[in-house]
Order: structure tokens, then sequence, then C-alpha cells
């Protein structure tokens, strides 16, 4: 009868270790989303969205292996890039 509420965020949800690194670029992550995204606007082509997958490469993978991917996963999205569905990689 009653219904649990969930909130849905498009960022990642699953376990990750709280280390400080990671929670220093999660923050920055999330300063972007909060203030630059929207006056950017939704025009990535890939599925979820590079800060999407910054957050979750960065929470499953520590700032700098997560910092990395990001970094290629920016580099993909140019005009020549593909798009698609990239997840990323356990």
């Amino acid at each position: 009868m009653w219904q649990k509420t969930v909130k849905l965020t498009r960022n990642y949800r699953g376990p990750w270790r709280r280390t400080p690194g990671r929670l220093f670029g999660i923050g920055l992550i999330r300063l972007y989303q909060l203030t630059f995204s929207p006056l950017i606007g939704g025009h990535c082509r890939h599925l979820p969205t590079c800060s999407e997958y910054a957050y979750e490469a960065i929470a499953r993978h520590g700032l700098l292996r997560g910092g990395w991917l990001s970094a290629r996963r920016v580099a993909r999205c140019g005009p020549f890039g593909k798009g698609g569905i990239d997840n990323v990689p356990d």
C-alpha cells in the first residue's frame, strides 16, 4: 500500500569509498553540474553525459584513474567522435 519514495538522481548511486581524493573530485564535478552545466545546455551525444560519466568514474575508480577515464571520455566528445552509450568500465 505505502510505497517507498526513491530520490532519482543522474549520478552514480552504488557503493564507493569516501576517500579525500574522491570527495574532492566528486565535489568539483557537482560544482560544474550545478553551475556551468545549465548554462551550456544538454548537447552531449553520449549516454551517460560526460559529467555523469566523470562522477561515476571518480567514485568507482578513484581520483587519478577516474580522472584519466573522464579526460579520455571528454576527448572522444569532439565533432568527429561517435555518440551512443558509453558506460564506465569495471
